[in-house]
């Protein structure tokens, strides 16, 4: 009877002791565990450093977010700013990228302006400068054009000084031995020095002729030339200096004055008067011009 009673309840205690038994060496197990583990722990925390954290992740890595690496779906209000952030970082870094090339820009287009304004203002300052030579240049060959007009001009006064030329004659004939004007006579001399009144730049050539041999014909013919000479001044106020005579007697007149082919001899007594006009005193055309009527003939 025992031992059928021993044989029944040994299975069950067999188990209830094996159960006991694991359960024993599973508390040994972690308690074992936990006391040698801590004090590692403990002792090994101190000597720890703080890891660096964790770089910024960039825009171009591909995410390592959920379950084997997928991206969760369920994203929350942190992982939106974890992914945007590099967004952000890029973003910012292009900011800064174009505000440093627009302000290079802009310091290298004020100096571009800069230089062009300088350089306008150069060459405004040489074409003024340019500008001012050119008319001082046009001045000065202006002056020079003058001053070229007035030296020929002072050479042609200088040498017009003494030249004469003739312009006409008037010839008072006398009777033989009488040095005494007539009437025709002193017309044509009025009319000569009516003609000359207010006029400039002339010369009165008196020559005196008579027959008659060596001084005897010089002395008639010098008594003609007063007579011809005193009338012109006492009636005429006409200025002594611009009368010149000269008592040429019995001398042949030239052939070149007579128009023959050989000098002619002097048979009557006369004077002739000839204008001279000087060239500069009348080029205004103030030189008085006599009129074939006032131009006497050699009477015979």
């Amino acid at each position: 009877m025992i031992r059928s009673a021993s044989r029944i309840l040994f299975p069950g205690q067999a188990a209830v002791l094996a159960l006991a038994s694991a359960l024993c060496v599973s508390a040994a197990a972690q308690q074992s565990a936990t006391g040698t583990s801590t004090p590692d722990s403990a002792a090994a925390q101190p000597s720890s450093t703080t890891p660096p954290p964790a770089a910024q992740p960039k825009l171009s890595q591909p995410p390592q977010e959920g379950f084997w690496g997928k991206v969760n779906p369920f994203a929350r209000k942190k992982w939106v700013d974890r992914r945007l952030d590099p967004v952000r970082g890029e973003l910012n870094e292009l900011d800064e990228v174009n505000a440093k090339n627009a302000q290079d820009i802009k310091d290298v287009d004020a100096r571009a302006q800069a230089g062009i304004t300088k350089a306008q203002t150069t060459a405004d300052s040489a074409n003024q400068v340019a500008t001012a030579a050119g008319q001082q240049a046009q001045q000065a060959n202006t002056i020079a054009g003058q001053a070229s007009g007035k030296v020929d001009q002072i050479n042609g006064t200088v040498k017009g000084l003494d030249q004469y030329s003739q312009k006409n004659t008037v010839s008072i004939a006398f009777r033989r031995g009488s040095s005494t004007l007539n009437a025709d006579d002193k017309k044509q001399l009025d009319d000569l020095a009516t003609a000359l009144t207010g006029h400039q730049g002339y010369l009165l050539e008196v020559e005196a002729h008579a027959p008659g041999a060596g001084s005897v014909g010089i002395q008639n013919s010098n008594r003609l030339a007063e007579t011809v000479k005193r009338y012109l001044v006492v009636q005429h106020d006409i200025p002594v200096y611009r009368m010149h005579a000269v008592a040429l007697g019995n001398a042949p007149v030239s052939a070149a004055e007579t128009g023959d082919t050989k000098a002619t001899p002097v048979r009557t007594s006369y004077v002739e008067l000839r204008l001279m006009e000087n060239s500069l005193a009348a080029q205004d055309g103030s030189t008085p011009r006599l009129t074939p009527s006032q131009t006497g003939a050699v009477q015979p």
